[in-house]
């Protein structure tokens, strides 16, 4: 990683408000999957993986709602690693790996984890390659140990109305981008471009990411799939653990 930024926290709100044009309930998922961790921990400091971490969005609400909590970022963005860093600073150990890769395990500075927490990342990773992912989580895990998986996941059993939901939600978001309310996904991007301390991650990023693929399949399955992966995968427990219209987020217990 590069030097510090100079005001990560307001890339870090900057971050924020451009997620939460995607996700009004964004929050909601997050204060749900760590009640499911302190369930399991009995309310002790965790040792968490925020996986696929990006900025360290579940980092930084995990260490203020459990003070002490050991945690670990990783993620290959290096604009958003570049972010996680400057903010988290000496509070969590980062790390720069690829979950396409199966050796991304072997950069860990630990196993054991009591939880794994991920959101809205994995649908960019093909169906095989989640399924197999899946089963990489569970062994990083402690016995007892929790993985989240929060995402956009449509209720197969109402496939009218998530049309219309996402059809709301999208008007909603264009008319916020309209009213300045919110920062677009290309807009942000180009604000990164443009900042003289991020404008050489960014170029990194575009290497690793071409624009053509821009970091995203889109492949969104419903709960069920991701349920019945985690099972499969090993899990003693799967299921959903919190819903907010057409996203979902699903637990498994080790």
């Amino acid at each position: 990683m590069t030097a510090y930024l100079n005001d990560p926290e307001i890339w870090q709100e900057s971050w924020d408000r451009q997620q939460e044009a995607f996700m009004p309930d964004r929050e909601h998922r997050f204060a749900a999957m760590l009640d499911a961790v302190a369930a399991v921990t009995e309310g002790k400091p965790p040792r968490l993986l925020d996986l696929a971490g990006g900025t360290g969005t579940i980092s930084l609400r995990t260490l203020a709602r459990f003070p002490g909590a050991q945690v670990t970022v990783l993620d290959q963005d290096p604009v958003l690693l570049t972010i996680a860093e400057s903010t988290l600073r000496d509070r969590a150990t980062i790390v720069d790996a690829d979950l396409s890769d199966p050796s991304w395990r072997s950069k860990l500075p630990q196993d054991g984890f009591d939880a794994v927490l991920t959101a809205t990342a994995l649908h960019w990773l093909p169906a095989e390659r989640v399924s197999t992912l899946y089963a990489e989580i569970r062994e990083v895990l402690r016995p007892g140990g929790i993985f989240a998986n929060a995402d956009h996941m449509p209720e197969e059993s109402l496939p009218t109305l998530s049309d219309k939901l996402r059809d709301h939600a999208r008007v909603k978001r264009e008319a916020r981008y309209a009213a300045g309310a919110s920062t677009s996904w290309p807009d942000w991007w180009a604000r990164v471009a443009a900042d003289g301390q991020l404008a050489a991650k960014a170029e990194e990023r575009a290497r690793i990411y071409p624009p053509k693929d821009d970091h995203s399949q889109e492949w969104l399955p419903p709960a069920v799939w991701h349920v019945d992966a985690l099972r499969m995968a090993g899990f003693s427990e799967a299921g959903v653990i919190w819903r907010g219209g057409t996203d979902a987020a699903v637990a498994g217990l080790r």
